[in-house]
């Protein structure tokens, strides 16, 4: 439904936005598309269709209230000055607040990585900068994973993996993306940490208390993780 709102939101875009080159084509009309301002568009609208979404919901909030802001300064209404001196310091402090909030509720995530490497078991990493890779756990137990994509994607497979017990990922992906299949008699719990970036998630699993837990901790900035 979230997605489906999202296209339509588009779709309005381009109809309304076809008509007007139309009406002005043929001189029924003078409206000015170009406006002082009209690349901000491109900031805000992405953003607001974010937001119909599922996923974060911070980075679109502040994408948008950043395009606003730069519209009105476009317009004369606000000063380019001002920027700086309040709203970038604004974006900063809730970015920093965010991350906290991420790091405490991902803790669960953390705490079984951490008992993983204590009882001398391994925890298979994935690393792609500026390049891809694939990870498949076919056949082999799995308890966790690290992995992380900068400028780069990373494909994790669990599909045919053996889970036992609860088990996690620390997922961080920079200006990349990540990509994790998990089997469908598990459950997943996601705690996403993100700017400017989210994680979804498809089809979705219904909860079953009988079932072992995969627990995912992202991190996105600029970047996505997506659960399938």
């Amino acid at each position: 439904m979230m997605k489906k709102t999202g296209k339509i939101i588009w779709g309005v875009a381009f109809i309304v936005a076809g008509i007007v080159f139309a009406l002005n084509a043929f001189g029924i009309t003078h409206i000015e598309l170009f406006f002082d301002g009209w690349w901000t568009l491109f900031i805000i609208v992405p953003c607001l269709v974010g937001l119909f979404n599922e996923g974060e919901k911070l980075g679109n909030i502040i994408g948008i209230a950043v395009g606003v802001f730069l519209l009105l300064c476009c317009q004369n209404v606000l000063d380019f000055d001002m920027l700086w001196k309040i709203a970038a310091p604004a974006v900063i402090v809730i970015i920093g607040i965010k991350l906290i909030i991420g790091a405490v509720r991902g803790d669960k995530a953390n705490k079984l990585i951490e008992s993983i490497h204590q009882n001398g078991e391994n925890v298979k990493t994935g690393c792609a900068t500026f390049s891809g890779q694939d990870i498949d756990f076919d056949n082999e137990v799995f308890n966790g994973a690290e992995l992380s994509a900068i400028f780069g994607g990373v494909k994790c497979d669990l599909r045919n993996a053996i889970i036992e017990n609860d088990c996690a990922i620390n997922a961080t992906s920079i200006f990349g993306g990540i990509d994790i299949y998990v089997p469908y008699n598990v459950n997943v719990k996601v705690n996403s940490n993100s700017i400017f970036g989210g994680v979804s998630q498809k089809n979705r699993r219904p909860n079953d208390p009988n079932a072992v837990t995969v627990y995912v901790n992202a991190t996105c900035m600029f970047g996505g993780v997506e659960i399938k």
